[in-house]
């Protein structure tokens, strides 16, 4: 292992946003764990372009590792073989998510489609920031004292403040991220850890494909400002900004990759 060489933990990697994330760091020469649930073929896929993008010069490495963020045994398990392949983190990307598997009205919306999306969406990123935190505060003052401090980035979503009546269950576990961005900010500044939100607008993903028609004209007629598709790389390049420490003396702030949607028009 190249202990000069900066890693990063990606959750939900294989493919969408996180692959755009993973494949940005490793254009910035970072290791990368390619995080995945299901789809080892698109987790290969993905640490396939992270090696064609890396500088030579990096000698950096790209580890698939297959757990479920939701799971407790899956978590411990993920950061266990992090530890054994690398030793150390330097940066917890809090990706992974999914949206419900059907677009119910939020007054026929199931119990299962919620327990389901709470458990990905926000139990997983909550408890794993959780693990990784108390990992680092053990070792931080042993660490080497050519290493940063960690850092941690939660993607949330525009649906943290975008009432969508037939996704409710999303858009409560993305608001919630907005708080749990804030709590890990505070808990963790004494020890130099700092805590960013990035939030996605309208993202060309695998997720966003059924719904492209509708928004291909919603972006045409003006929905947001800047009149294009988001790209997985949009998001990706604002995680390499915290990566690289461009923000030091900011923590617990939510970062907008929407194209200007946020913003308030009359």
């Amino acid at each position: 292992m190249n202990t000069k060489v900066r890693v990063a933990v990606v959750t939900g990697s294989s493919r969408g946003i996180g692959r755009g994330i993973a494949i940005e760091l490793a254009r910035a020469g970072w290791s990368v764990v390619i995080n995945y649930v299901s789809d080892e073929g698109a987790a290969a896929e993905c640490r396939n372009l992270c090696r064609q993008c890396s500088p030579p010069s990096a000698d950096a490495t790209f580890e698939i590792i297959q757990a479920d963020v939701s799971r407790s045994e899956d978590r411990n398990r993920l950061l266990a073989c992090v530890e054994e392949k690398f030793g150390w983190v330097d940066l917890l990307v809090n990706n992974a998510g999914v949206a419900p598997k059907l677009r119910a009205d939020l007054l026929e919306a199931s119990e299962e489609s919620f327990d389901r999306l709470v458990g990905i969406n926000l139990k997983g990123p909550f408890f794993l920031s959780q693990l990784f935190s108390n990992w680092w505060i053990k070792r931080i003052d042993t660490s080497g004292a050519d290493r940063e401090r960690p850092r941690i980035v939660i993607v949330s979503s525009m649906s943290a403040y975008t009432a969508s009546t037939n996704r409710g269950d999303y858009c409560l576990t993305k608001a919630a991220l907005g708080m749990l961005t804030k709590l890990f900010a505070v808990r963790l500044a004494d020890y130099g850890i700092n805590v960013y939100e990035i939030r996605p607008g309208i993202i060309a993903t695998d997720m966003t494909g059924p719904v492209k028609q509708k928004y291909d004209k919603l972006i045409a007629d003006g929905l947001t400002p800047i009149r294009r598709w988001g790209e997985p790389a949009d998001v990706g390049q604002a995680v390499r900004a915290v990566a690289e420490d461009r923000f030091p003396f900011s923590t617990g702030e939510v970062f907008n990759v929407d194209g200007g949607f946020h913003l308030q028009r009359l």
